[in-house]
């Protein structure tokens, strides 16, 4: 098979299945992985596909991101599969007696319908939404970083009342995000959320970034977190491989959520 036909057979996968495997294009087309790797990279710089950890999907010129921004009925929506798969992988890292810190993210509520429930546990939040889903959890206990109330788009307290309160706490964990992800760590979109993550990320002894592949590569407005301050990075298969072996190079643990 000539490269060119093999090649267009790759973009018809893509088109049917939404991704392909490098490993399973290697098992069909019976050539070795490097030489699939290397169709892939020549099909990307021809803006044809985009690489990921492990394959490669088609292009996303408009990333699609749940943000603070939105709706309710969009933020805190059922979530898309990928999504999903971070949050349970994300739920899966506490522990009995843990202090966990959830924030308020579309994410961060994809976590509810995962949490541990056969032990105790401590989570902090401060998001009015994550509170009203965990409050009646009977081997959580549970409480509410208070602060000046922001507008009907989001409903998590982030003001200087709401960094002080957050001092007091002790961290096992925090589960972090942001509007962009890359090599330099997590950012978003406003001073205040990013210094309110900063105080998070200070009192924790483990920080773990909660990264859904349309948000990688992505640099917003503020630094939040640097990546040197990340100690777990949760993402899908659906991430850039470039930036991936960027973000490893830093000796960060990254783990690859499962779909199934």
């Amino acid at each position: 098979m000539l490269a060119e036909e093999r090649r267009q057979r790759i973009l018809e996968i893509i088109a049917r299945d939404g991704k392909v495997i490098a490993k399973d294009l290697a098992a069909k087309f019976e050539m070795s992985l490097d030489s699939i790797r290397r169709d892939l990279s020549i099909m990307e710089e021809q803006g044809l596909l985009q690489k990921t950890y492990g394959g490669a999907i088609l292009p996303e010129p408009t990333p699609k991101v749940r943000t603070m921004s939105q709706p309710d009925a969009i933020r805190y929506g059922a979530g898309a599969p990928h999504e999903n798969a971070i949050s349970k992988l994300a739920a899966s890292c506490i522990k009995k007696n843990d202090t966990v810190f959830i924030g308020g993210a579309g994410i961060h509520y994809g976590m509810m319908k995962y949490l541990p429930t056969d032990f105790p546990y401590t989570i902090i939040t401060n998001s009015l939404k994550i509170a009203e889903h965990i409050r009646t959890r009977e081997n959580i206990s549970s409480y509410l970083i208070g602060g000046k109330l922001r507008g009907v788009s989001s409903g998590s307290m982030i003001d200087c009342l709401a960094m002080e309160m957050m001092r007091k706490f002790s961290l096992d964990i925090c589960f972090l995000t942001g509007g962009g992800i890359n090599v330099k760590g997590i950012s978003t979109s406003t001073p205040e959320a990013a210094a309110f993550a900063q105080t998070v990320s200070s009192v924790a002894k483990k920080v773990v970034c909660l990264a859904p592949h349309e948000k990688i590569g992505i640099e917003m407005f503020m630094q939040s977190v640097p990546i040197e301050d990340i100690d777990i990075f949760i993402t899908d298969l659906g991430a850039q491989e470039k930036t991936i072996q960027e973000i490893k190079e830093k000796r960060l643990k990254v783990i690859f959520a499962d779909l199934h």
